[in-house]
């Protein structure tokens, strides 16, 4: 485990890290600094996902995460650095631009329409010729327990059912990268790990995903590789099994 602070191309997303094979870089976060006015909440961070590839960035609340969420959705603009998706340049595309170049978002507190179905919460999320029908029906086997619940309101659902929701919302735009922000936050251990296991299943099929996770083990559990931040700056980053395996954890994740 190469310590904190240490310099190596893995430590900005480099090619040491495994990358699967010869997969190519679909996001690339290059030494980003962000601010909410004079508070620094990211420092010269960097980080890399590749096509179909699960990545966890996990710490502790507070350490970044979420703003590094809005920085790819260009909700809170990057005081220093670069966004790259697919090749192209993020800054100074609005937010509703990021969906249609391929970027999926799950945020941090699930956000379901309460008062419409669950079907209707899929449906109004597709641009499908009709009308999302066939891609709800894939959603329903990413997601078998909402298929049970297509006709009940939203408000109505538990809230493991909820994030599910959440989740199978953003990929009902068939997005190349799906950005998960605390999906388990506020779940019954039983619930985050039926959440989080889907994880495994949506880059599976091809799409990538970036994982913001205070739960490290079960993030670790279901991604390919992993960065650990902490107070805005990137501690450790890696295989994920082999980080999840050693005896370093604690110290990783605490940045110590």
């Amino acid at each position: 485990m190469r310590a904190a602070g240490s310099e190596s191309p893995a430590a900005h997303g480099g090619s040491q890290v495994r990358t699967g094979g010869s997969r190519a870089a679909l996001l690339e976060v290059g030494s980003v600094t962000a601010r909410y006015g004079h508070i620094e909440a990211l420092h010269d961070f960097s980080l890399t996902v590749h096509e179909g590839e699960a990545v966890a960035l996990v710490g502790a609340n507070g350490a970044g995460k979420s703003t590094l969420m809005k920085c790819i959705m260009g909700m809170l603009p990057c005081a220093a650095g670069t966004i790259r998706f697919a090749g192209q340049r993020l800054s100074g595309r609005p937010v509703r631009a990021r969906p249609s170049l391929g970027i999926g978002y799950s945020p941090e507190g699930r956000r379901v329409f309460a008062g419409l179905s669950v079907e209707e919460n899929l449906l109004v999320a597709s641009k499908d010729r009709d009308g999302g029908k066939q891609r709800v029906q894939e959603i329903y086997r990413i997601f078998p327990g909402l298929a049970e619940k297509a006709d009940a309101v939203g408000w109505s659902l538990s809230g493991g059912q909820q994030q599910m929701l959440a989740i199978g919302r953003a990929l009902m735009l068939r997005p190349r990268l799906l950005l998960l922000d605390e999906p388990s936050l506020g779940l019954s251990p039983l619930l985050m790990t039926e959440v989080l296991g889907r994880v495994r299943d949506i880059a599976d099929t091809g799409t990538s995903v970036l994982l913001a996770e205070q739960n490290v083990h079960k993030a670790l559990a279901v991604s390919d590789r992993a960065y650990v931040i902490k107070l805005g700056r990137m501690v450790h980053c890696g295989d994920a099994a082999a980080l999840l395996k050693s005896d370093d954890l604690t110290s990783a994740f605490l940045g110590a």
